[in-house]
């Protein structure tokens, strides 16, 4: 996160979007990536950069999955809660949303999965039906989950305290994939917190 704050200081490159997550999505950049990939190509040109980075994304968003999977082994039966439906806040579009790519993973792994979004519920629901459970706000999302995972940085989620996590939730595990929480106060709560790009495992420990 240094080094991310040290280069947004740079006029010409700005802090906006230099933040770490899960990935990012949308109707256009993802799809402006691939097209820019395959024109290369077609002119004879090797884009190695943006290969790399559609790469990148299209792993990203299951990071979060692997940390669960670390803390339990087996995510069958388990329920995960999901904060965020939406490919970015402010919107109800879900097109190649993170959350998507995600809930169909841990569905797959036999995961149940609470859900909810400002926006977005009924775009997602037209997707996945009656697969998940939707949920009118965060408070009934996190209740006896196992796992949470912030998908959307909506500022709702940012004003959820360590605390709530902790007294709601069956086991606090919590993954910011949007760096919205200063990790600290999670680790003081004794709860397992991963925040995306917050060191080489994501993760602080009582004694890190």
């Amino acid at each position: 996160m240094n080094v991310l704050e040290a280069v947004g200081l740079d006029p010409r490159i700005g802090k906006q979007y230099l933040r770490p997550g899960l990935g990012y999505g949308g109707s256009c950049l993802p799809k402006d990536v691939k097209a820019l990939i395959h024109y290369s190509k077609n002119i004879g040109y090797e884009p190695i950069l943006l290969e790399a980075v559609d790469k990148v994304n299209e792993q990203q968003p299951y990071k979060a999955i692997e940390y669960l999977l670390k803390e339990y082994g087996d995510l069958r039966g388990k329920t995960i809660a999901i904060l965020g439906l939406a490919f970015k806040p402010g919107t109800d579009d879900i097109r190649e949303s993170i959350a998507i790519k995600i809930i169909k993973k841990l569905l797959r792994l036999g995961a149940k999965i609470k859900a909810h979004d400002p926006m977005a519920v009924e775009n997602t629901r037209k997707i996945l039906g009656n697969k998940i459970t939707y949920c009118k706000n965060p408070l009934e999302t996190i209740k006896d989950a196992d796992g949470a995972i912030i998908i959307t940085e909506w500022n709702i989620y940012r004003k959820l305290d360590p605390k709530i996590f902790k007294e709601l939730m069956r086991k606090p595990i919590i993954i910011d994939g949007r760096r919205i929480h200063e990790p600290t106060k999670f680790i003081q709560e004794k709860i397992e917190f991963y925040a995306i790009g917050l060191n080489q495992n994501d993760r602080l420990t009582t004694s890190y």
